[in-house]
């Protein structure tokens, strides 16, 4: 298969329609097209490769992978991609009609090129599901932006977009212009060793040129620079750093404020919900008198104090005025915001339905004739008005706190990390923040300390607590040359270790990144919701005002008491907050649980396939087995001993680089076995090695140099035989010319890797293993581990190709592989899956990373991913159904056959209950525990089967 270097697609070099040949290389194409632009200026396609990403059909709406997209047009002079012929059809016989789609610009095409940068910046004043799709579109109609995705759940926006075209600061703009805020935060850092103007400059640029700093401006006279920027995309760490690789320092004098960035949003999230809580105690105060007041009769509070009508009124208004234009006042300029921009949110809902509450009471106070009817007296209904407000507000005051905890896993990550670090320097310990940690300096770690960031042991050895970044709860011990990991816990003994990775480069800060990404992407199922969600508002208003009228005009005496009860009832009990918060917050939680059990997932659409999978690919060495040969095997032959074999095997392989001679020495130094030192080595080339050791001549190698020599090996050849049938690499040992045994050597299975494959058979998924091994040792191992499919004998390029098989019979593919090689299948797989210990170029391919490199994780990931979809399905359909039975019942259906109206009052609490129990549902999958191996107990496979069965329904 081949590239198109002008378009991105996958072509087939034996059918593509057009090809040409250029400096001595052939490239083919998808059209002609193609080939023309080529051949224009071929060096400009050759030169400027791109890593091509998505884009979006027009069409559809679906996200499509360019180089796997199924068809492709051109429209003025731009790339269109599609997600199946069909489409095509449909946009080349109309391509105006999908113009407003791809932008006026003419086809926006969405590939994530290497120039586009992604970058999240909080929300706020988000108040139902519709603002999500006014934030996404507005954005979206900005030049330069190729990606925009808004979390309602978190409030945050996550876009993709091209610097050179557009900024953060004009991001911040268009949010603010359409009536929301933009989390901003301002500092003010002392910066010391500027001498000049120039250096005001470099200091200007070396803070702007950070991601997520919207303006950077310095003041050489007073030496200070005020920097503004988006809390959560940079640290302080970061401000130092830059300042001082421009040459400068950033003072530590108290004036920087301490706090890490990334709290800040917690801290304004706190002050939001204190500010909640405030006011809704205080409406909760008013609308008791309030409350009192409109039943002063029915509570016998009359026979205290007889007041008189119209004085009970004007109480009641009051103590009602400062709940409705106080209290309530953040329905009102959020309905304004709206209105300036044409549309209509949640907040128009409330301080419409609240405000007729209101104005009807005010009139019927006032001029109370116009509302006499049959010798009946008008009522006032200041009390349906303030519990209306009062619990709403109780409401978001449940829902910020329900809220807050589905991002609780990424506040545990961030807890995990190292404040300060032992730092040796200038043969002096001493004690700094983790921020100042550079790369290369020595950090000392002792007993019950935390290893601040990444690196590699020196000196020293130690046990260390990793369960809190991969999972595993047994500690590793780590010696000279191993990796240790920031934010593990060190268990036993004291080490020296050099710093490898610093600041946003350690592994926690990825993970807090990735799973950041995860939680704010948007997969496949919420589009239903999101599409409802921009027509909900409107729809709603348009059958209050149905209500109104039907009631108004054919309603019963007093018609206008009860055509406003009711219009108002309708405007209250919708709530697209359900809808808005179904999808979001069980990814939150999914995510989140993931990142807690070494399961990272990159985005929703990974999250929601993996419960649809029917097939597994696992690559075979570094995924199914160590990815290190290792001696399983040792057979002596006459008077020889299986210890004499390995001492004189072990002894001329002594210092080979070679991986099977290594697995000897190392074979023989765990059974602390002398090895003798050897003269007259030599290595013969793809046969083995001879070397001479205590006065004996010793051949190790295959059978052919045991035939070469003239050796006889008897029964020894039956032996290896079946070592080979099992997949091991048999090497004969001879001494002087006579067999002396034979050491198999294998790639060992790990631990977990038959069982995992058992339960992923009891998941009902098929299981394949593809190796470039022969197929005989391929079959060995298969047989070993129950695979079902063996792809042997595959190389590299070959992968990919093996995926597309499995797809092409109509299967949801999983791809599990850990090397350079592996990635493009990963790509081409429907669900990549990386193992963590692995390259990153094989994590940077995959939709999933199993941290620690445990096939249990593929098992945690699908069930995780079953779990978590339930919940969305769950949530959507009480959000669904809460609006589809509760509309028409405030509208006053039943009142014809039963008698029943809901009162605006209840219908509040209705409403702010709906999303409080949708988050709640969310919630439940923190209960989330990662199902058990088969290995884990003595299971039968009923028994696994019937504990699955119950694990899947708990949810």
């Amino acid at each position: 298969m081949a590239t198109d270097l002008v378009c991105g697609m996958i072509v087939n070099p034996d059918s593509a329609p057009a090809r040409t040949t250029y400096a001595g290389n052939d490239y083919s194409f998808c059209a002609d097209y193609c080939k023309e632009v080529f051949d224009k200026d071929p060096q400009k396609f050759i030169q400027d490769s791109k890593q091509w990403g998505d884009a979006t059909d027009p069409v559809c709406g679906m996200r499509v992978s360019i180089p796997r997209a199924e068809a492709m047009s051109v429209h003025r002079g731009d790339f269109i991609y599609f997600c199946s012929e069909a489409c095509k059809k449909k946009f080349d016989d109309s391509p105006d009609r999908y113009v407003d789609i791809i932008g006026e610009e003419g086809a926006k095409s969405m590939e994530l090129e290497e120039n586009l940068k992604k970058v999240d910046f909080p929300v706020t004043g988000m108040s139902c599901a519709s603002c999500v799709a006014r934030v996404e579109k507005g954005l979206s109609k900005m030049n330069g932006i190729a990606d925009v995705k808004v979390n309602f759940a978190s409030e945050k926006a996550t876009v993709t977009f091209d610097p050179s075209r557009v900024n953060l600061g004009d991001l911040i703009g268009t949010v603010k212009d359409l009536g929301y805020g933009a989390g901003m935060e301002k500092i003010t850092l002392p910066v010391h060793g500027m001498s000049c103007a120039s250096c005001v400059k470099r200091v200007e640029s070396a803070l702007g040129g950070l991601e997520g700093v919207i303006k950077a401006s310095v003041n050489f006279a007073t030496e200070r620079a005020s920097v503004q920027y988006v809390p959560g995309t940079v640290t302080l760490g970061d401000f130092k750093k830059a300042v001082k690789d421009a040459g400068y320092e950033i003072l530590d004098t108290g004036q920087v404020e301490k706090e890490d960035v990334v709290d800040q949003e917690r801290t304004a999230r706190e002050a939001a919900f204190k500010k909640l809580k405030q006011k809704f105690i205080t409406g909760l105060a008013l609308v008791v008198p309030v409350f009192l007041l409109a039943y002063w009769k029915v509570l016998g509070l009359d026979r205290l104090y007889d007041m008189g009508r119209e004085t009970n009124f004007y109480l009641q208004l009051i103590f009602q005025t400062p709940v409705q234009f106080w209290v309530g006042w953040q329905f009102y300029t959020g309905a304004w915001k709206s209105a300036k921009h044409g549309s209509a949110d949640m907040n128009t809902l409330i301080a419409v339905g609240t405000s007729a509450a209101y104005l009807y009471s005010v009139t019927a106070m006032f001029f109370p004739h116009l509302f006499s009817a049959q010798g009946l007296v008008a009522e006032v209904y200041f009390d349906t008005a303030g519990a209306i407000v009062v619990l709403i507000l109780l409401g978001r005051l449940l829902e910020a706190r329900a809220k807050g905890q589905t991002s609780e896993a990424i506040k545990k990550l961030i807890g995990l990390q190292a404040k300060t670090a032992r730092v040796v320097r200038d043969g002096q310990e001493a004690d700094i923040p983790v921020e100042e940690v550079e790369i290369g300096d020595r950090v000392v770690v002792r007993p019950g300390e935390k290893v601040p960031v990444d690196g590699i042991v020196k000196d020293g050895h130690s046990a260390v607590d990793e369960s809190m970044v991969t999972g595993e709860s047994i500690p590793v011990e780590k010696n000279a040359a191993d990796a240790v990991i920031g934010a593990t816990i060190n268990k036993t003994g004291t080490f020296t270790f050099e710093a490898t990775k610093v600041g946003k480069d350690t592994m926690l800060s990825q993970i807090i990144k990735m799973v950041e990404e995860a939680q704010g992407s948007k997969p496949p199922i919420a589009r239903l919701a999101d599409i409802i969600a921009g027509y909900f508002v409107p729809t709603v208003i348009g059958i209050a005002l149905v209500t109104f009228a039907v009631w108004y005009f054919f309603g019963p005496a007093p018609a206008l008491t009860y055509a406003v009860l009711n219009f108002v009832a309708v405007l209250i009990i919708a709530c697209p907050c359900a809808l808005g918060l179904a999808t979001p917050t069980s990814i939150m939680v999914g995510t989140g649980k993931g990142a807690e059990s070494g399961v990272l997932i990159r985005g929703g659409e990974a999250l929601e396939t993996a419960h649809k999978l029917k097939a597994i690919v696992l690559d075979k060495t570094g995924t199914l087995t160590e990815g290190k040969p290792s001696v399983t095997d040792i057979a002596a032959f006459g008077n020889f001993k299986e210890e004499d074999i390995l001492r004189y095997s072990a002894s001329a392989e002594k210092g080979s680089e070679h991986p099977l001679g290594e697995a000897i020495v190392n074979q023989a130094m765990e059974k602390n076995l002398p090895l003798i030192s050897h003269e007259n080595f030599n290595a013969i080339a793809g046969h083995g090695i001879e070397a001479t050791i205590e006065g004996k001549s010793v051949l190790l190698g295959n059978v052919k140099l045991m035939r070469e020599r003239d050796i006889a090996l008897e029964d020894l050849e039956r032996k290896a035989d079946e070592f080979s049938s099992q997949g091991k690499t048999p090497m004969f040992v001879a001494v002087d010319n006579q067999p002396a045994g034979i050491v198999a050597v294998a790639d060992t299975l790990k631990e977990n890797s038959k069982a995992a494959v058992e339960a992923l058979h009891k998941m009902g998924i098929e299981v394949a293993m593809i190796t470039g091994d022969n197929k005989r040792t391929a079959d060995a191992i298969a047989r070993q581990i129950g695979i079902d499919r063996v792809l042997a004998e595959v190389l590299p390029d070959g992968k990919a190709d093996e995926v597309k098989k499995l797809q092409a019979e109509g299967k949801k593919v999983a791809m599990v592989g850990d090397g350079i090689n592996d990635a493009p299948a990963l790509a081409q797989a429907d669900v990549g899956i990386a193992i963590g210990t692995g390259t990153d170029v094989a994590i940077e391919s995959a939709d999933i990373t199993l941290i620690s490199g445990d096939l249990r994780g593929v098992l945690t990931a699908i069930a995780l991913s079953r779990a978590t979809i339930r919940n969305i399905k769950e949530n959507l359909f009480w959000a669904f159904a809460y609006n589809t039975i509760l509309i028409p019942v405030a509208a006053g259906v039943l009142f014809p056959v039963f008698g029943i109206l809901l009162n605006p009052i209840f219908a509040a609490a209705a409403m702010g209950l709906s999303s409080v129990t949708v988050v709640s549902n969310a919630l439940r999958l923190r209960r989330f525990r990662a199902p058990a191996l088969a290995l884990d107990r003595e299971d039968t496979a009923a028994e696994w089967e019937e504990r699955l069965l119950r694990f899947e329904e708990s949810f």
